[in-house]
């Protein structure tokens, strides 16, 4: 991501795309203004974003489509291994006795993967995107060896960050060169193409992770398939590697910048505004995580640690804005972005979706198995069903993209649908429900904010330059992590403070004493039959929390409908002759 120039903070923030697509038709003589010189002007493209226009400047349409299948790849292995991962953590906690921290766990995971993106984003703009992908599979392999070897809940709360934030990283490193090798009209066609191995994983995934459990053991399943996506990965490396030597010996790139080892380490913590990630990602983690950890406070929400946590979480937040409005030699965050109505209400739809989402979907496997009596593979495919719905209309989505160009309107139709299928949640989830209809709910949930996800991330791209993709992409991330891990909050403080009021009400008076062993480990709750006095007291008490989570959750969807009218009616077919110009050999 790119120091924001003067010049950039008036043209992406608040630059009218309407105006010009109007300057970019044929019959009009502007078609070399203000876009072509942004994007061409070398004065304000960064070394990363020069290196990719090389690459694309170089290579074939062999090397094109061959990087579009091995990205492809890497996309299924990926996958896979998120899959499993989380199919097996709800087991992995509960070997420690600790499953109630499920949300815990990934609220500070989400924040700092959120945070990090931006980093990443000013990563793969100032050195390259080939560095950043390396280093994200490096965060991957660093998070699985803890997972495969730890010994307690903390170094797997450790490693739960790690996997995170190199997942995240994979994905939006993976995004942003796509959006660099395809013109707005196309791209979300990749993008659907790339998520279509969820198709399979979604599947595949809880079985090997059953199997694994019941076969091997969890930490096998971490080692093999992180060996096994370094493997696929290798070759996307060695594509950009190679065509980016051939370009420079075409002396399409500059040589080294000739800084010192120093120089250049006290160059880039200056460009990374590494004090500022650290009070943003520091202030919402402080201010999430007491709503998951008040319940095991001495005195709950007058406890000092509490109370100390909030309060810096709060100054936090509000340091950063002041450390970046006057005293950041680069912002992390570019505010100007937010100035435009369009990306503000895209991003900011982004995290209403996934904050609602993740209120009543934080603990959804572990329901389905203890409730319903599913297997791990079985409850995993039924949860799955959310996302197999939105890739599977993926692609249909992208065509529609295609030969249309609208964004705005579909998005205010999967509206409703997501708002539908969430109530319907409230209805069905309760003890005794047909499986059959939660899946029904899960399809109608995923079609909505599949819809409502694409539209939002093309209305993000469609609001900046070519050059300014990487940051618009990561503030997308952003604002997704920052809403999951308020809604894991949510949830995690619905859960810890309810959950185990109520076992200790529903359960046999000879089986009170039990409640805290029972509460930490799913085993546990599965150990004692459907039907005896201790699963069924179980079972009320997961149908009692559970649906509370789905009503606060519905409850706020309606502000997704606030969050898309604001959007201006861009039309990304339009925009495809200001597209074209200088981006090299693109899809």
């Amino acid at each position: 991501m790119a120091a924001i120039s003067e010049v950039e903070s008036h043209t992406s923030g608040g630059r009218d795309v309407e105006k010009d697509v109007a300057q970019a038709q044929p019959t009009t003589e502007l078609p070399e203004d203000s876009k072509q010189e942004l994007d061409d002007d070398s004065t304000h493209v960064q070394e990363g974003v020069k290196r990719v226009e090389a690459i694309t400047a170089v290579w074939s349409q062999k090397s094109l489509w061959s990087t579009f299948a091995l990205l492809w790849l890497v996309c299924f292995v990926s996958a896979l291994l998120a899959s499993i991962d989380t199919a097996l953590s709800p087991y992995v906690t509960s070997s420690f006795s600790r499953h109630g921290l499920l949300a815990v766990i990934n609220i500070a995971a989400r924040v700092i993967g959120g945070v990090v993106t931006l980093s990443i984003g000013k990563l793969i703009d100032i050195r390259g995107r080939m560095e950043g992908f390396v280093g994200s599979l490096l965060l991957i392999t660093v998070g699985m060896i803890m997972k495969a070897t730890c010994q307690n809940v903390e170094t797997y709360a450790a490693a739960q960050v790690f996997t995170w934030v190199g997942k995240v990283a994979l994905g939006f490193i993976i995004d942003v060169f796509v959006a660099d090798i395809t013109t707005l009209k196309n791209r979300m066609i990749i993008f659907a193409i790339n998520s279509t191995p969820n198709l399979a994983t979604t599947f595949a995934g809880p079985r090997i992770a059953e199997l694994f459990y019941k076969k091997v053991n969890f930490r096998w399943a971490f080692g093999a398939f992180t060996i096994i996506l370094l493997v696929v990965s290798l070759p996307v490396v060695f594509i950009l590697y190679y065509h980016e030597r051939k370009a420079k010996k075409l002396g399409l790139l500059r040589p080294k910048s000739g800084r010192t080892r120093l120089q250049s380490t006290i160059h880039y913590i200056g460009e990374f505004d590494i004090i500022g990630a650290i009070l943003i990602s520091g202030g919402f983690t402080l201010i999430t995580l007491p709503f998951s950890l008040v319940s095991s406070a001495s005195h709950s929400w007058h406890s000092a640690s509490i109370i100390v946590m909030i309060v810096m979480g709060v100054v936090g937040l509000a340091a950063f804005v002041i450390w970046e409005k006057y005293f950041a030699r680069v912002n992390f965050f570019p505010f100007e972005f937010l100035k435009d109505r369009t990306f503000l209400g895209a991003v900011m739809s982004h995290f209403v979706v996934f904050m609602t989402t993740f209120i009543w979907d934080a603990y959804y496997s572990s329901y389905l198995q203890v409730v319903h009596g599913l297997s791990i593979s079985i409850a995993n495919y039924v949860l799955n069903a959310y996302s197999l719905t939105s890739y599977f209309t993926g692609p249909f989505i992208a065509l529609y993209i295609h030969y249309t160009g609208h964004v705005k309107y579909p998005a205010l139709v999967a509206v409703p649908i997501y708002l539908l299928g969430t109530a319907l949640i409230i209805y069905f989830r309760v003890p005794g429900a047909k499986v059959g209809y939660l899946a029904m709910c899960q399809v109608l949930v995923g079609f909505g904010v599949g819809m409502i996800g694409q539209m939002a991330q093309l209305a993000t791209m469609a609001c900046v330059r070519h050059q300014d993709v990487a940051v618009a992409l990561a503030i997308y991330g952003l604002f997704g992590s920052v809403g999951s891990s308020v809604g894991y909050a949510v949830a995690g403080g619905l859960w810890t403070n309810i959950l185990p009021v109520k076992l200790y009400e529903f359960l046999p008076d000879d089986a009170k004493n039990m409640t805290a062993t029972i509460y930490g480990d799913i085993n546990q709750q599965m150990k004692y039959p459907i039907g005896t006095p201790i699963r069924d007291a179980v079972i009320e008490a997961y149908g009692d929390v559970m649906r509370k989570m789905v009503i606060v959750g519905s409850a706020l969807i309606p502000l997704t409908i606030i969050c898309v009218a604001v959007w201006r009616n861009i039309n990304v077919k339009k925009l495809e002759a200001v597209e074209k110009r200088a981006r090299g050999n693109v899809f």
